[in-house]
């Protein structure tokens, strides 16, 4: 599983890079986020890319463990929570990112401000959960 290691760790290091850069952005206002197109640009990309990460190591640990193949985005975390890696308090957020990830990539034209905006203040510790519970994974596997 070292390879597979290798991948998690490249991956959950780039996702503290988004959720930092994210972190940068909380302290702008609404009305600063709705009137700069580049700032909203690089919020929903960079929400893309750091919910994509998470989907990665999802994906690439239920490979390397040989859990069920996810039917969906979705499924990914579904498949985390049923292997004991991701806890029932963290699930429903999970899929609530999946779906956000969707509406950002296949509804990019009518994204809703508000609810980009609110999530770059309210939901960047999902994150952080998602990449402890990881790490504490691994450190159980491990040992």
């Amino acid at each position: 599983m070292a390879g597979v290691d290798e991948v998690i760790s490249s991956r959950l290091k780039l996702l503290n890079q988004y959720v930092d850069e994210l972190r940068s952005m909380q302290g702008i206002s609404f009305k600063e986020y709705q009137d700069n197109k580049l700032i909203r640009k690089f919020v929903e990309r960079t929400f893309q890319t750091a919910i994509e990460a998470c989907l990665d190591v999802g994906n690439h640990l239920i490979s390397s463990e040989g859990f069920r193949y996810p039917e969906d985005n979705k499924d990914i975390f579904q498949v985390l929570h049923e292997e004991g890696i991701v806890s029932s308090h963290l699930l429903p957020r999970l899929i609530r990112m999946a779906g956000f990830r969707s509406v950002l990539v296949h509804n990019y034209a009518d994204l809703d401000d508000a609810a980009v905006y609110g999530a770059l203040k309210k939901r960047l510790g999902d994150f952080d959960e998602f990449a402890r519970a990881i790490v504490a994974y691994l450190e159980r596997e491990s040992a």
